[in-house]
């Protein structure tokens, strides 16, 4: 027993060995570039085979071909991707949207690469570069974390790669060659891939998507480490790598010893689920492609054209029909990333694992075979299957609740790997298991019909979450999340819609697919695939339901008339330039089509130029290129000045009540009403330091209230904590009476607390007038006239209304940002530095706007540095320092005592 304990332990540490490289080589990677390379699994398995066609098929030396490997073609590919792919989106502003999905494509574009130029077929003569044994791979482990550990702490490059980590452009700026740092890190992380795959490639089936897969999923050892700590990665993978070898020995009886089994021999697995569920995220920043204007309208005629390819092959026979009928299938699946990544904003590489959860719960329903369901009907089966798999969506659904960037990105692949393993690579789920089509669509023809149908059905669905209150709202969370919630989006609820529909329509994509194929073929759904079909949807338009179409078309098509990998390929190409136009091919064609029409625009003479000037003043075009011209403003700004306490107060009326009668529009408040925005005793820490000390703050109905104070006194924190944004660790804020401590920022603007940013907030693939009609459809104002008459407030009714807010400047921006906030009906309105960005003639103009707010009974709080303006605007000013209020009173007063006490 002692020699079959010791016999497994070191095939363990030999497994562990493999995967504390890929480990040390993704976090070095990550800490030199921040990305964390989906595409070392990639890089793996073309070193691997690289380093089979040189001994196997052109009969080098090993040791020839493994320096050639592991020391030329490994990192050179590894600065080759860094230059030519990653160091564009460095410069550009390294978007962590664009780098991710570049990642991805280069995982795709090598997969299918290698599938183009190897085959698919699963190869078992890989050369073995060391014995089989342990020793050495664990030697060679302990040595490299050694080094890189040593060059991170002790050298110069390690502390310029610490500072190229932290801000690359900061580091630039202190002569750092960031360039150099990244590229290096980037050789090094594809030396350690391309070891990794030599190392594993002689002990399991080399093929493209196998060995990637198997890589990748090994990602938890560096998630374990937070991608940081190489100690802990090498300690973890080798542990997992032990662990798993010593649970071969159990042989678990009972209905559940399948499902333990399975687990036991999948346990870096396991390791992923748990890295990325139940760890905290690692890469929170955002990471999804987002559009900065609003997508391009589709031409009707490319409609009638998708209409009329589809059905072009009811016209087929044969072998081109069998194969035309994989593509409406894919293209459900497809619409169903269209509703998560497009309309909802979130990332999701699982969607892979729902469809094929369709496909098999249709086949287990129409064979009787599903545990407590009779067999039924293969259509009723597809129906039941969906309504079984949609709630299932909550697998990736609520991680995303708290998660975004890179740690929704692993947490949806784990959860897509998981269910491959755990499921459909199970016998006892689907060994013998056949799948029909339904009675009367046997035949190719008839049943493309019922697709067809099907995916009739499907596309209004998806259309649908683009349009009204929904579809705005969507869009507002995949703008700008901390907007969304601001304005009254139940950010948490809408994310979990996302993810159910699209499990929902992944479901029914994938039972298409599989009764196309008259059998459940668990390769049909397998992790890569749901890569690359994440990759497919991004590169040519997450947003656009046509975008999927002709995505389904494109990857059934060119994988069907040529050799596999080919479809593959393309896409890979496609994703690794998305960072040149995020908005897929929509916007790339728009931005072409207008540096053409300005090539062809005709330029006036120096002396027609002066005529013109002569004639009549020049027309300037809509606010898209410049701000709105001062008069409007001013108009805006006047008329809110001498008509505020009306429309004001008609809006309050027509929506929600005041808590207390607004006084004229024309003079301010001569007593203080009671605050109707309260904080007590509020404490909050971040790590050792303490933001908030014991702050007490009281905001009145019909006053200005503003907090002043340096930088890091804590005034972010306290406007935090009144929004929702940040619970305080002690201490409670309370509106109208009513604790709100507790609730999240869109539950705190649904009761009248509204807000705006420093950095502004907007929602740029909507028009201005949609901009606001979020603030009014979420903080529940059912009056039709609300939009109209906020819009009218700030002088955004005319033609700047229908407008993307996207490229408008920050002046009109401001605009739209506090329109948004006023058309849900406040009764308290915070303002983060509203004046960031503004000249001096918006600065007054928004200046009288808010005094005739605040005139029309609006409870407001102003977080400002300008002491001018607050000077000119506050009632009341409280001063900050070190997390607590040092004085407060009248603005002469208080800022009078500031100056004198500055002078000494």
């Amino acid at each position: 027993m002692s020699s079959l304990t010791y016999d497994l332990a070191l095939a363990g540490l030999s497994v562990g060995s493999a995967a504390a490289l890929t480990g040390i080589g993704l976090i070095v990677t990550y800490r030199a570039t921040g990305v964390l390379n989906f595409a070392h699994g990639a890089i793996a398995m073309v070193c691997a085979y690289a380093l089979r066609q040189c001994v196997v098929e052109w009969r080098w030396p090993l040791w020839l071909g493994a320096a050639v490997t592991l020391l030329v073609l490994a990192p050179g590919l590894g600065v080759v991707l860094e230059r030519f792919v990653f160091r564009p989106l460095a410069v550009l502003g390294g978007d962590p949207a664009q780098t991710l999905v570049a990642s991805i494509g280069v995982f795709v574009l090598l997969v299918g690469g290698a599938a183009l130029l190897w085959g698919q077929g699963a190869r078992d003569d890989a050369p073995e570069l060391v014995p089989d044994e342990p020793w050495g791979q664990l030697a060679v482990v302990l040595v490299l974390a050694a080094g890189v550990a040593a060059v991170v702490r002790r050298t110069r490059f390690g502390r310029e790669l610490r500072a190229v980590v932290d801000d690359r452009r900061l580091a630039v700026l202190g002569g750092i060659d960031a360039d150099r740092v990244a590229a290096a890190g980037w050789a090094f992380g594809s030396f350690t891939a391309g070891l990794t795959g030599v190392l594993l490639a002689p002990y399991v089936r080399l093929d493209p998507y196998g060995l990637s897969l198997l890589v990748m999923e090994v990602v938890a050892v560096a998630v374990a480490a937070r991608m940081r700590s190489l100690p802990v990665a090498v300690v973890v993978a080798l542990g997992i790598g032990v662990a798993q070898s010593q649970l071969t020995r159990l042989h678990p009886s009972g209905w559940g010893a399948p499902l333990l089994q399975t687990a036991g021999t999948n346990l870096f697995v396991v390791a992923l689920l748990v890295a990325a569920l139940v760890l905290p995220g690692v890469g929170t920043r955002d990471a999804l492609p987002r559009t900065a204007t609003a997508r391009v309208p589709t031409p009707p005629g490319a409609w009638i054209v998708a209409a009329v390819l589809f059905l072009l092959p009811l016209g087929l026979a044969g072998r081109d029909l069998h194969t035309s009928i994989q593509v409406p299938a894919l293209a459900v699946v497809l619409l169903s990333l269209v509703v998560v990544t497009g309309r909802g904003g979130q990332i999701s590489l699982g969607q892979a694992a729902y469809a094929g959860l369709g496909a098999l719960f249709t086949a287990l329903l129409a064979a009787g075979r599903f545990p407590g369901l009779p067999a039924v009907p293969e259509l009723a089966a597809l129906a039941v299957a969906v309504v079984l798999v949609a709630p299932l969506g909550l697998l990736t659904g609520w991680p995303a609740i708290g998660r975004r960037g890179l740690a929704l990105a692993l947490a949806t692949f784990a959860v897509g790997v998981g269910v491959s393993r755990f499921v459909f690579a199970q016998p006892y789920a689907t060994a013998g298991l056949s799948l029909g089509r339904p009675a009367g669509f046997e035949g190719d023809r008839a049943y493309y019909v019922l697709e067809l149908l099907l995916l009739a059905l499907a596309l209004p669905a998806a259309h649908a979450l683009r349009r009204g209150r929904t579809g705005r709202a969507l869009a507002a969370m995949r703008d700008h999340e901390a907007g969304a919630q601001a304005a009254g989006v139940r950010v948490p609820s809408l994310k979990l819609l996302a993810f159910v529909a699209g499990a929902a329509l992944a479901a029914l994509g994938g039972g298409m697919l599989g009764m196309g194929l008259r059998a459940f073929d668990p390769a049909a759904y397998d992790p890569v695939r749901g890569l690359l079909w994440f990759a497919a949807v991004v590169v040519l338009g997450a947003d656009s339901t046509l975008g999927a179409l002709g995505a389904a078309a494109l990857l059934v098509g060119l994988d069907a008339g040529t050799r596999g990998g080919v479809a593959a390929a393309l896409i890979g190409v496609l994703a690794v330039l998305v960072g040149r136009f995020p908005g897929g091919p929509y916007e790339a064609l728009r931005t072409a089509a207008e540096r053409l029409r300005l090539r062809r625009t005709p330029a006036l003479t120096p002396t027609g130029t002066r005529a013109r000037r002569l004639l009549g003043p020049a027309e300037r075009p809509a606010a898209r290129t410049a701000p709105v011209p001062a008069g409007a403003t001013a108009a805006g700004a006047t008329g809110a000045t001498a008509t505020g306490a009306t429309a004001r107060a008609a809006h309050h009326r027509s929506s929600r009540p005041p808590a207390s009668p607004g006084p004229s529009a024309l003079s301010a408040p001569s007593t203080p009403a009671s605050p109707l925005l309260t904080a007590r005793r509020l404490h909050a820490r971040y790590g050792g330091f303490t933001a908030l000390d014991e702050v007490d703050l009281d905001v009145s109905p019909g006053r200005i209230t503003a907090v002043v104070g340096p930088n890091g006194a804590g005034k972010s924190t306290l406007f935090h904590c009144l929004a929702g944004t940040l619970r305080p660790a002690r201490g409670e804020v309370r509106l109208g009476g009513r604790d709100i401590t507790a609730l999240p920022a869109h539950a705190r603007t649904r009761l009248g607390v509204a807000r705006t940013f420093q950095q502004l907030a907007v929602f740029p693939s909507l028009t201005v007038a949609e901009n606001v009609r979020v603030g009014a459809e979420q903080g529940r104002v059912t009056n039709p006239g609300a939009v109209e008459r906020t819009l009218r407030l700030l002088g955004l009714d005319g033609p700047v209304r229908a407008l993307p807010a996207a490229g408008l400047p920050t002046g009109t921006l401001r605009r739209v940002e506090l329109a948004r906030a006023l058309a849900g009906a406040p009764r308290v309105l915070l303002l983060d530095e509203p004046a960031a960005g503004l000249d001096t003639t918006e600065v007054a103009a928004l200046t009288r706007v808010l005094k005739a707010l605040a005139a029309d009974g609006t409870a407001l709080l102003v977080v400002e540095h300008d002491l001018d303006l607050v000077a000119g605007l506050a009632d009341v000013v409280h001063v900050m320092t070190a997390g607590r209020i040092i004085a407060s009173g009248p603005p002469g007063r208080v800022l009078d005592a500031l100056g004198t006490a500055a002078g000494r």
